[in-house]
């Protein structure tokens, strides 16, 4: 493994932790009242298209991220739907 797929895979964890906790915190409150739903709705949207750029470039690092990313992010906001 080279120094670039190092790099790409710590930010790929850095990036992807980041909605661990939003997550957390709407699944476990069942209320998502300060979610907002438009930046979800991009933030999905966005994820899928990286996803997608990944695949093309064949970039395991930017593959794995956005699979992760984008459970998270579309859980997100299937809990803003469910909770609103």
């Amino acid at each position: 493994m080279s120094q670039l797929d190092l790099i790409g895979y710590l930010a790929a964890f850095l990036t992807t932790s980041a909605f661990i906790p939003q997550a957390w915190l709407t699944w476990k409150r069942k209320r998502a009242e300060g979610v907002s739903l438009g930046m979800y709705l991009i933030m999905v949207s966005g994820t899928a298209s990286w996803l997608g750029y990944g695949v093309l470039l064949g970039s395991m690092p930017i593959i794995i991220a956005n699979i992760i990313s984008l459970a998270l992010t579309f859980f997100i906001l299937i809990m803003k739907l469910i909770y609103k």
